[in-house]
């Protein structure tokens, strides 16, 4: 497995190792020992799956209290996306870290606790997996403004397919101290 870091520390990239023939092929979608190896030791509570079409938008969405790491990847199509650390003291807060996940390079996202997420699908449709380290709280469900210029998240659309919610997410700048993540070294 190859290990891709960001320009955002604890945001990686896995790029796993593909077996293939005539047949088809094969590889690790996950291996704990793997991610251990690299410092990581998540247990994943809950997995997701959502099926996007062309220019639907999703987040950027996080949970606090009660965050949640995730570990993504896509198993039909292609999506750009994006992690952005919210968590209050951290010397990257506000910066954000993109990255292609399609079906065809395979690639897993690790996004962990204290990040808000979001993606937007490049192809015609996208299947998108997404391990979770903590279970959907909706009472800590919360989001960030997709398009929230202090981000200046460079996004391949521009009029993105929202959901009401996302559509109405507040600026980082408007989220109450406390219900943004704390940066803990």
């Amino acid at each position: 497995m190859k290990v891709i870091e960001t320009p955002l520390p604890g945001c990686v990239v896995f790029e796993p190792q593909v077996f293939g023939d005539e047949r088809g092929f094969f590889f690790e979608s996950f291996n704990s020992d793997k991610l251990a190896a690299h410092g990581l030791k998540p247990a994943f509570l809950q997995g997701n799956v959502s099926s996007s079409t062309r220019g639907v938008l999703r987040g950027l969405h996080y949970q606090w209290p009660k965050p949640q790491g995730k570990y993504v990847s896509v198993i039909e199509g292609e999506v750009w996306d994006v992690a952005v650390d919210i968590r209050r003291g951290s010397p990257t807060f506000g910066q954000s870290t993109a990255v292609l996940l399609s079906a065809e390079n395979r690639r897993h996202f690790w996004i962990p606790e204290g990040f808000a997420h979001g993606f937007v699908t490049l192809s015609e449709r996208a299947v998108f997996t997404y391990l979770c380290t903590a279970t959907y709280d909706r009472d800590a469900d919360a989001g960030i403004r997709w398009n929230d210029a202090t981000l200046a998240i460079d996004w391949p659309v521009s009029a993105p397919l929202l959901s009401d919610k996302d559509a109405r997410a507040p600026f980082l700048a408007d989220v109450a101290e406390e219900r943004l993540p704390v940066y803990a070294p």
